[in-house]
């Protein structure tokens, strides 16, 4: 079996390659060419007979379209994107190149592929899956009353039938994305399955995104800490710093954390509970679209107290500065899956739980950053 990943070199990319390798998968990693090295993620499995990495652009077509002609992949994985939200209103045009027009790249090359391998008698079909997103709902929601005993979830939800909201650029490449994936399998009969997949993190999450930038910032300020083990220290409006107005002066300070909104609710699960979900999707007989959550919801100030507690500082806001210009133009306020369909159709479940998840974060990102002053 070989699968072609196009955004390897991401916490999901790396996490599903691990994956599928282990399941005897030849895996053809794709990521774009950087001036500096993105590989880190993949470190363990660089080495592996059967992974190779190889340098591609999904808003390219003829890149795309050699890649897949030279390949031939079973499976085609598309994880690829402008994936941070608050990014995407400063970056709209190039979050839909990346996010929607680089989908419709690679499921065009895939069609030409296939019909081309139809045309010579080949028979080789190709499985595509397309990243989709719980931000796609946005501010839309089913709801179901509590004396509805069969559903997973009760109150308000988001499953495969709710409508789309989008309240970001990003969120709308990938409606769009999702569409086109949604006219591909109707029009071609090609076999694409979506994974409508809720916020899902790690400690390979990137530090841009507020959950890491939260066990980043906790991992550096107790590695800053450790440093003066017999110093007293006083908070101010926006830092930390030795007791002593001396020792301020002297630059002997750290800046607190800034945050936005906290407010907002998301579904939070683990990555490597979903990449099992698309191997599970893949798999599958059937081309579909699938939502994949933990049915739970939490806000980022339950996920900073939590946070916070297992660092061993406390309560957070002593420590964390609101800061209005880091708050979204239009926000998502609440999102929580019902995964009913993948758990009663293919036995997906997750396995690791919320504060499982918080514990691992936090405890890397502390021991990463253990002795270190910066």
């Amino acid at each position: 079996m070989r699968t072609i990943i196009f955004g390897c070199t991401g916490q999901d990319g790396s996490y599903l390659a691990e994956h599928l390798l282990n399941k005897g998968h030849e895996v053809i990693g794709i990521a774009r060419r950087t001036s500096t090295p993105n590989s880190c993620r993949l470190t363990p499995i660089l080495g592996h007979p059967l992974f190779s990495l190889l340098v591609g652009d999904i808003t390219d077509f003829g890149s795309i379209l050699q890649i897949i002609q030279d390949h031939q992949a079973d499976w085609v994985i598309n994880l690829a994107a402008q994936s941070h939200v608050g990014t995407s209103f400063q970056q709209a045009c190039s979050s839909m190149d990346i996010t929607a027009k680089g989908c419709v790249n690679i499921l065009e090359a895939i069609r030409l592929t296939d019909r081309v391998c139809l045309i010579n008698d080949v028979g080789h079909t190709t499985k595509f899956y397309q990243a989709s997103s719980s931000e796609m709902f946005g501010k839309a929601y089913d709801e179901r009353c509590m004396g509805i005993t069969l559903p997973m979830v009760m109150g308000r939800y988001q499953d495969e039938n709710t409508k789309f909201e989008p309240q970001s650029p990003y969120a709308v490449a990938k409606v769009a994305a999702h569409q086109f994936c949604r006219l591909y399998r109707q029009a071609y009969n090609m076999d694409i399955r979506c994974g409508i997949l809720f916020n899902h993190e790690s400690e390979r999450r990137g530090e841009e995104f507020v959950t890491r930038k939260i066990t980043r910032w906790l991992g550096q300020f107790l590695g800053w800490k450790n440093s003066y083990l017999n110093a007293s220290f006083v908070n101010d409006k926006e830092e930390v710093y030795i007791g002593g107005r001396v020792s301020r002066d002297q630059g002997f300070q750290f800046p607190k954390l800034r945050l936005g909104n906290l407010d907002v609710s998301r579904d939070w699960g683990h990555a490597k509970d979903y990449v099992k979900a698309m191997t599970l999707i893949m798999e599958h007989d059937t081309p579909d679209d699938w939502v994949v959550s933990t049915g739970n919801t939490h806000t980022i100030t339950e996920f900073l107290a939590m946070a916070f507690e297992l660092a061993g500082l406390g309560c957070w806001k002593n420590y964390v500065v609101i800061d209005e210009t880091l708050k979204r133009p239009a926000e998502v306020p609440f999102l929580k899956g019902d995964s009913s369909k993948i758990r009663e159709t293919l036995g997906w479940r997750p396995e690791i739980s919320f504060a499982k998840l918080v514990k691992g974060m936090v405890e890397h990102d502390i021991n990463k950053y253990r002795g270190s002053e910066n």
